[in-house]
């Protein structure tokens, strides 16, 4: 899925077509392939793998390999809930059911989210969070901590070097796209205006309008390719 936005971004800022877009956006556009309900489906079972996989985690610990500590397993919870969220939508969009953009229903979500009680600061809550896992993601890309998630000992230096610079550009990457979701979603809920917030097609646009639009969303899409790389990297060397 990051490979897929982060091809469309590129492809947006240097003219050649593509468009801004989210998790959704490249599920519909990996449909519309040769073979395209084939491979959501595929997708649909790897995201649904994943999410039982954080979510063992978050039961169980990582295991024989090393223990966790609490905030590692409620991240593992959090993505968990999130993965599994991914795999419904493609199993939607298989099924004909979901239509729509991130921005969209980030929108639609806030302004029902505004009229619980509390509503404001459960909002401002979320967009901090979405703050700090920014920011916690170009932590790790500038220290490269992730790679004390993979079998170093088990790479040549030469894959160690590769690895850990994809990682560590896909991180930042993903660093501004989570930091620019937060920004908005606080300044929607300070404003107390649901349309302010965004999803990650609408970062990405707000990216492209900024000075120097082109060049900045086209280092975040390259980005966002090179975190889809390093995850297959991860794939390979991960410590289970």
């Amino acid at each position: 899925m990051y490979g897929i936005i982060g091809v469309l971004a590129l492809k947006l800022a240097l003219g050649a077509g593509g468009k801004t877009t989210n998790q959704q956006g490249a599920m519909r556009t990996l449909a519309q392939q040769p073979f395209g309900k084939f491979l959501l489906v595929l997708l649909a079972i790897g995201l649904g793998g994943y999410a039982i996989w954080r979510l063992v985690r978050f039961a169980l610990g990582r295991g024989p390999e090393g223990a966790d500590r609490g905030v590692e397993r409620l991240g593992a919870l959090g993505s968990g809930i999130v993965y599994a969220g991914l795999c419904l939508l493609a199993v939607e969009i298989l099924l004909g059911a979901r239509g729509g953009s991130s921005s969209g229903n980030a929108k639609k979500t806030t302004a029902g989210v505004f009229d619980w009680p509390a509503g404001k600061m459960l909002v401002l809550l979320a967009g901090l969070v979405l703050l700090g896992v920014g920011l916690y993601q170009a932590y790790r890309g500038l220290t490269q901590k992730f790679l004390e998630e993979s079998k170093t000992e088990e790479m040549r230096p030469e894959v160690r070097r590769w690895i850990g610079w994809i990682g560590s550009v896909g991180h930042l990457a993903r660093a501004v796209v989570f930091g620019l979701i937060g920004i908005f979603v606080i300044k929607a809920a300070l404003d107390y205006k649901a349309k302010e917030a965004v999803g990650l097609d609408g970062a990405l646009e707000k990216l492209q309008h900024q000075s120097y639009g082109h060049v900045l969303l086209g280092l975040v899409a390259a980005g966002l390719v090179a975190f889809a790389l390093y995850s297959f990297s991860d794939a390979r060397y991960r410590r289970i």
